[in-house]
C-alpha cells in the first residue's frame, strides 16, 4: 500500500527516474489512485510525456477508466495531445471505451478545436467517426454546435467531411450540422458542408 501510494505522488510529481525504479521493482504499473485514476491517466493529465511513454513501456493499459469515465486515451483527445493520443493507438486504444457523455476521443477534440488530434483521430483506420454520443451529437454536429465558426473550426469540418463524417446525421431534434450552422450564421461552414 505505501509503494502504490509512493507512486502516485512520484508520477504526479514527474520524478521519472523514482517511477522507473518502482516499476523494475515490481510495483503494479496500472495502480490507480482513490478516485479510480490509473497512473496513465495521472501522467496524461499533467501532460507528462515521458512519463507516459515510460508506463506504457512498462505495460501500462491505455484503455483503464477513472470513477468518472476518463481514460488516458480518451483524455488525450479531449485535451488534445495529439502525440499522446499517437502513443495510445499504437498501443492497445479502444473505440469502444466511452466517456461519460459515450463519447469517444473524437467528439471532445472537435468541440474544443483541437485540430491536429482531430485530424489524426479522423484518418485512423476503423476509427468511429460518425459514433453518436448521449446527447445524439456526432464529432462534426459538436464542432458546429459548440464550435464558434472560426478558422479552426473550419478546418475541423473540412478534415471530417474529407474522412467520411455522415453529414445527414440530425441531432435529437432533427436538425443536421447544416441547419445548425445555418442559424449560426457560419457562413463558411455552410459554403464547406455544402461543397461549394
Amino acid at each position: 500500500m505505501f509503494q502504490d501510494k509512493e507512486i502516485i505522488r512520484l508520477v504526479t510529481d514527474n520524478h521519472l527516474q523514482l517511477v522507473e525504479k518502482l516499476l523494475k521493482a515490481g510495483t503494479d504499473v496500472n495502480t490507480r489512485d482513490g478516485e479510480g485514476r490509473s497512473l496513465l491517466l495521472i501522467a496524461t493529465r499533467n501532460g507528462g510525456v515521458a512519463m507516459a511513454k515510460l508506463l506504457v513501456s512498462s505495460g501500462a493499459d491505455v484503455n483503464l477508466q477513472d470513477d468518472i469515465k476518463d481514460s488516458p486515451f480518451l483524455y488525450a483527445g479531449a485535451s488534445g495531445q495529439t502525440e499522446l493520443v499517437q502513443l495510445f493507438l499504437k498501443n492497445g486504444a479502444r473505440f469502444d471505451v466511452f466517456n461519460r457523455y459515450n463519447g469517444t476521443a473524437l467528439i471532445p477534440a472537435c468541440e474544443r478545436g483541437h485540430v491536429e488530434t482531430v485530424r489524426l483521430l479522423s484518418n485512423t483506420n476503423k476509427f468511429p467517426i460518425n459514433h453518436v454520443n448521449r446527447l445524439g451529437w456526432t464529432a462534426l454536429m459538436e464542432a458546429v454546435v459548440l464550435g464558434n465558426g472560426s478558422k479552426k473550426y473550419q478546418e475541423i469540418i473540412a478534415i471530417l467531411k474529407a474522412a467520411g463524417a455522415d453529414l445527414t446525421i440530425p441531432d435529437k431534434d432533427g436538425k443536421t450540422a447544416l441547419q445548425h450552422a445555418r442559424a449560426s450564421g457560419y457562413t463558411e461552414i455552410v459554403r464547406i458542408l455544402e461543397g461549394r
